[in-house]
């Protein structure tokens, strides 16, 4: 009997532990208007400017996402389900949704194509040798790429911090 009670109980808490989304390490966040539901529970920055600045005085590098509203490709779902993404994005990075462009250039090196995400590092330079996985489309990704996302993250991360 105690043995189906453990056991009973071990297979609950795994299973919990599978259900349960990425809280942040600070506790859980009042969902953001910023977030537009990429990750309500990341701090998201409101503008390109104060972006660069919190990357700058954190010392953190700067993903920028540029998409529309209504992203057709479902990769906002994807994106924010995403637990590992999560929580890299809050602990090691500044974060930044944008619906409309900059005036910043050096974000559309390859074109003005939604979605993209660009990485940039706390000295304010595009990171060009951080690309997606489509040669026509260097800075896309599709729902399926969240393998390759997380590999250039980690990349946009290491190559930060070792500078």
């Amino acid at each position: 009997m105690t043995r189906a009670a453990a056991s009973l109980v071990l297979v609950l808490v795994a299973l919990s532990s599978t259900f349960t989304k990425y809280v942040p390490k600070s506790g859980q966040r009042i969902p953001q208007s910023l977030s537009r539901g990429w990750g309500d529970q990341l701090n998201w920055a409101r503008t390109y400017e104060e972006a660069l600045s919190m990357s700058r005085s954190r010392n953190k590098p700067l993903m920028v996402l540029f998409h529309l509203e209504d992203c057709s490709h479902s990769l906002k779902k994807v994106f924010a389900r995403n637990d590992e993404i999560q929580r890299i994005l809050d602990e090691d990075f500044v974060v930044l949704n944008l619906m409309q462009e900059t005036a910043d250039e050096n974000l559309s090196p390859d074109g003005k194509y939604v979605p993209r995400i660009i990485f940039v590092d706390t000295s304010m330079r595009v990171r060009d040798d951080i690309v997606g996985p489509y040669s026509n489309r260097l800075y896309a990704y599709e729902p399926k790429d969240m393998k390759h996302l997380l590999d250039n993250m980690n990349k946009a991360k290491k190559t930060e911090n070792s500078e």
